[in-house]
């Protein structure tokens, strides 16, 4: 069999694969917006638009202040908390900072870490990542990892020597169990709040990189189940096409996901997909 054949093969295999064990699962992250007032509202009304939905994991991520607020909101509910950083300490004198402890506390079942934002705007290291891993997993919320290239590494061919070092650095020191249970978010910083969104073959190619890659460190079983968000100006008009690309297991949404219908209408792409 030639490679072209065996290419169209993998790819026949990974989207079977797709469809019986990987569901899809969409995460808004509403970043630096909304008081707990207006998260309660908003919350509430997704509740309610979205309570149909049961295919789709779908989770939430407003600012820590809306974290008590959204979870009343969506209680009794299938929607789910996450959280948007973690601190990588369990409890202690660190200003500001918030544990994974406390997330839990709250309900939170997912924790973004290594957001763009926080590597390029705070200065976050690959070592401040795995610690952040650490400790989200040690508490019990999943962690949602985020990778991404920026547009001068992309248009310098360093996409995936990027997504290689970025994975090494966070998956240091983990057990295969560890990373077993991590969601990952591939977001090219370059699409990130700009507008420009990678087309979804693009997004696909990094995806299958970065699938082919857990599967050459940690086998085929945990690469097939590993679920894949694409992230970076997700809308209602590139959802659909996004979403039902094989390698691509969901997406994690930004400015889409603080407008009701906006985000009802990304949710609802993926669904009988």
């Amino acid at each position: 069999m030639n490679e072209k054949n065996n290419q169209k093969s993998g790819n026949h295999q990974n989207s079977e694969v797709k469809k019986k064990t990987r569901s899809l699962l969409i995460a808004g992250n509403w970043k630096m917006y909304k008081d707990h007032k207006d998260a309660y509202v908003i919350a509430t009304a997704l509740k309610e638009k979205l309570a149909d939905i049961s295919t789709i994991r779908i989770v939430l991520c407003p600012p820590f202040t809306s974290l008590q607020s959204v979870g009343q909101a969506i209680e009794g509910s299938s929607l789910l908390l996450g959280a948007q950083d973690v601190h990588w300490e369990r409890e202690g004198a660190f200003t500001g900072e918030i544990s994974a402890q406390m997330l839990l506390a709250l309900g939170c079942k997912y924790v973004i870490v290594g957001h763009s934002e926080r590597r390029h705007l705070f200065h976050e290291s690959n070592k401040i990542v795995n610690l952040k891993l650490k400790a989200v997993l040690k508490e019990g919320p999943l962690p949602i990892l985020c990778v991404g290239e920026t547009l001068q590494e992309r248009e310098r061919g360093k996409t995936e020597e990027v997504m290689e070092d970025q994975l090494k650095g966070a998956f240091e020191d983990l057990t295969p169990e560890d990373i077993g249970k991590i969601v990952l978010a591939y977001e090219p910083v370059w699409a990130i709040g700009t507008g420009k969104t990678a087309t979804p073959k693009q997004a696909n190619d990094v995806h299958l990189f970065i699938r082919r890659k857990l599967e050459e460190k940690y086998g085929p079983e945990m690469a097939a189940k590993m679920n894949i968000l694409y992230g970076g100006s997700v809308k209602p008009e590139n959802a659909k096409d996004l979403l039902k690309e094989q390698e691509i297991d969901g997406a994690l949404v930004g400015g889409a996901s603080l407008e009701v219908d906006s985000f009802e209408k990304i949710v609802r792409s993926g669904v009988d997909l």
